[in-house]
This record gives structure tokens, sequence and C-alpha cells, in this order.
């Protein structure tokens, strides 16, 4: 990080500095998101880092990235941006809590597998809580139905991947025994997306690009609702470009089941001179 740093420092023969971000791009099958966002973080001393997990079409078998022309598995790459631009850092989600409470009281840390909730058959006191048929579970029923941890006065998604054949199950994120989450229900998709990005445009004074992390559960909660086209339509509007995610990074934190991502607005200077990037 301190040498993209400074090839980012020696770059302007102003001496000055426009404004900065970090995007970090992270294999979601090697399961070291949380340790790679926070000590990428923890290393950029206040420069925002935004990204997102690569994915293989809920296949779980193989996801890749490209640095340089080369194929890299079980690695992470980071772009460090200096814009003339302004820029604002963003985080959007469609769910709320409700009253329904699990413990984790057996879990497999490393492999981000809980085999209990409640001391109950984890994919079985869940299918009860949500009134389905734990063999009928499915990626479209977590979508449905997430679950989320409090940390901090505020609830943050933790995306239950797939149901193993023991009735365990397996998340998108480091999951732990002792962990309290909370039982999810979505709020209109639309809306939450729509009323996200009319504010970043707001407050950018228009939006040149919004580059987004948009996570795969997120796809399938608006196919299941038939909206799908609606959220095309709205990020063909503001200019969003990016991918479907497994996880998503927002600062120090790796997130699941949200939309997250940097806003780029218009220039503020008709001699703004566009972006750098050190990787």
């Amino acid at each position: 990080m301190r040498g993209l740093r400074r090839t980012l420092d020696g770059g302007r023969p102003d001496g000055g500095s426009g404004h900065r971000f970090a995007l970090s791009l992270i294999d979601s099958l090697a399961n070291a998101e949380e340790t790679v966002v926070s000590a990428v973080a923890w290393a950029l001393d206040g420069i925002p880092l935004i990204g997102g997990s690569a994915g293989d079409d809920l296949a779980f078998r193989s996801t890749v990235l490209i640095h340089e022309g080369q194929v890299c598995r079980e690695a992470a790459v980071i772009l460090l941006v200096e814009t003339d631009f302004p820029i604002r850092i963003f985080k959007s989600d469609n769910f709320e809590p409700t009253n329904r409470k699990f413990v984790v009281t057996a879990a497999r840390e490393d492999e981000r597998r809980v085999t209990e909730l409640n001391a109950e058959p984890a994919a079985r006191e869940y299918a009860m809580a949500v009134g389905l048929d734990p063999e009928n579970l499915s990626t479209m029923s977590f979508a449905a139905y997430p679950l989320a941890v409090k940390i901090g006065g505020e609830y943050y998604c933790r995306s239950i991947s797939r149901v193993e054949p023991d009735g365990s199950m397996t998340f998108f994120c480091a999951i732990g025994e002792g962990v309290v989450l909370t039982l999810a229900q979505p709020r209109d998709i639309v809306e939450a997306t729509r009323a996200e990005l009319e504010s970043l445009d707001a407050s950018l004074g228009g939006l040149d690009l919004v580059i987004g992390f948009d996570c795969v559960f997120r796809r399938l909660d608006a196919e299941s609702r038939q909206v799908r086209h609606r959220i095309a339509d709205l990020y063909r509007r503001y200019g969003v470009v990016g991918f479907e995610t497994y996880g998503e990074q927002y600062r120090s934190m790796h997130l699941n089941q949200t939309f997250t991502g940097i806003a780029i607005g218009r220039a503020e200077t008709p001699e703004s001179r566009g972006a750098k990037i050190a990787t």
C-alpha cells in the first residue's frame, strides 16, 4: 500500500493531490476477505476502500481474477485511484430486522459453516423460522429471508451460500460460535436503490460514473419479485458499471447482500485532468 501511495504522490508535478479511493477485487472462494480487507484498510490510513468478491454464477467451484494478463486464484487485486472529480463511497441494502433471533451454538469457523442454530440443526431451525421445508431451501430462499448481525447499532447481512448434505449451512462471510443472528425481511429493492442513487446524484451535483458491486442475492431477489428490469433501468440512468458479487467490501468490513460502490461526480473545474490508477 505504501508503494502505491508513493506512486500517486510522485505523479503530480504540482505536488497536490486529488480525491483518492481504493478498489478491492478478491477471490471469494479463498474465504479470506475479512483478513484482506482489515489489513488493507489499516494500511490505507483513511483512504476509503470499496470492492467486491468474484463469483462463478453460483456454481461455487472456481473464481478467478486477472491481473496484467495473468489468471490468479486465491488472490486479491488492490487498485488505488486518484481523481480530480468529486467522489463518494456508498452502501445500500433493502432489508430490515425482525424479532426472530438465532444464536450460533456450533460452527466450523475455518469453513464458514454453521452446524447448529439455537442448539438445533442449522438448516432445520432456519427453515422452521421462515416457514419452509428444509429440503426445499435454495439460494432464492436465502435471498428472500436474509440473516443479519448487529454491529455498533447497525445491522449487516450475513448471507447463507448453501445447505450442506449434513444439514449445516455455509455462509459467504466469517461466522463463529456465539454470534447472534437476526432474521431480516426485505424492503422494496427498487425504491431503496432509487433513493440511494438519487441521493448520490444530488450530493455530487450530477453523476459521471458509478462503479458498483452488487450482491448476486440482490439479483435473485429482484428476479423473484419480477423487478430486475427496473433495477437495470436505474443502473443505466445513473451510469452504473460493475459486477455481481459473492460479497462486498466497504471500508474495513466485508458485507453481504448489499449494493456498494464509488460514485464519481462531474468535474469540479473545466481543467480537471481525470484519474490516475496504481495497482
